[in-house]
């Protein structure tokens, strides 16, 4: 099978959720460090113009956004599932509230500056200007939370997950862990890493010994690989992601047509091509460039919008 190249930077929470699955699953991967702000020609290259991070290459195959890469993580390795058959409705609920709302309820309360050192370490005050630029264009217009609501919300969501645990069964919806521990520690992960500001979860026991237990599961192997050669992976690849799925229309938009796809939220940066696969939970486009070859470019439904191309 084609090796599994993970492009995320270090201080990255869905780089982190992502990271922790590998490990979860005990997934051997290849990894490339991508620019933390824009320009990020290579990833460009490859996604057409989807901007966040991480992303997932297999291949030619480009997928985008964690809930996605999960999936195709729990096909190559069924085993250890993200999604144990009893809770897996819950699980998924439960993880696109960790992923939304929790994060960007804990995302202000993580960028304190007491907490920054910790978070980035020695960054400059002009490289801080310019994340902070960087991801006010990201947000366009969503509403910003100041630290009073943040702080406020935030331990209301805490103390409803120490309740959640007080069961006594180690994970979040039981003995066995599922995409939701992964997600929810992955909004937390930035505050735990930063001692000035993590005290906050002193307060609930549970919840520190359950972080532990996710943290546990380490990020498995990987070995770096440069940008330049995965690109070179892209272009040479022969096959691709494409078998036949269900054909779902929602848009009265047929398979072959030229379509934009972007998120709904924010980051909402068009990625063009033919349209490949509308599926119950997955969009997919197959696109041309000069660096990276032909490429498919794969986007969950979820949290994503699609229309015809102009």
């Amino acid at each position: 099978m084609s090796d599994l190249i993970f492009h995320n930077f270090a201080v990255s929470p869905f780089s982190e959720k992502i990271r922790l699955i590998f490990g979860f699953k005990q997934l051997n991967w290849k990894s490339v460090t991508v620019p933390i702000i824009m320009p990020k020609p290579d990833v460009t290259a490859l996604t057409g113009g989807y901007r966040r991070t991480p992303i997932l290459q297999i291949g030619g195959d480009i997928y985008c956004d964690t809930s996605l890469i999960a999936e195709v993580l729990e096909k190559r390795s069924p085993a250890a599932s993200l999604y144990p058959v009893a809770v897996n409705g819950l699980a998924r609920t439960l993880a696109q509230w960790a992923d939304t709302t929790l994060f960007w309820t804990a995302i202000p309360y993580a960028f304190q500056p007491a907490a920054i050192p910790s978070i980035f370490g020695n960054i400059s005050a002009e490289e801080l200007q310019a994340f902070s630029a960087d991801r006010a264009t990201m947000r366009g217009n969503m509403p910003r939370t100041s630290m009073g609501e943040a702080k406020g919300q935030l331990l209301a969501y805490l103390s409803r997950l120490e309740n959640m645990l007080n069961g006594n069964a180690p994970f979040l919806l039981g003995a066995q862990a599922s995409i939701a521990d992964f997600s929810v520690y992955q909004a937390l992960w930035l505050i735990r890493l930063a001692p000035a500001i993590n005290p906050v979860f002193d307060a609930y026991p549970k919840l520190l010994e359950w972080m532990g237990r996710v943290a546990a599961f380490g990020h498995h192997q990987s070995e770096a690989l440069s940008s330049a050669e995965a690109l070179a992976i892209a272009k040479n690849a022969q096959d691709f992601d494409t078998a036949e799925r269900n054909f779902v229309d929602s848009h009265g938009i047929a398979l072959g047509e030229q379509v934009a796809i972007m998120p709904t939220d924010y980051a909402l940066d068009p990625v063009v091509g033919e349209l490949v696969i509308a599926s119950e939970n997955e969009l997919a486009v197959r696109r041309d460039d000069d660096r990276a070859g032909t490429v498919v470019v794969h986007f969950p439904r979820v949290g994503f919008q699609m229309k015809r191309a102009k």
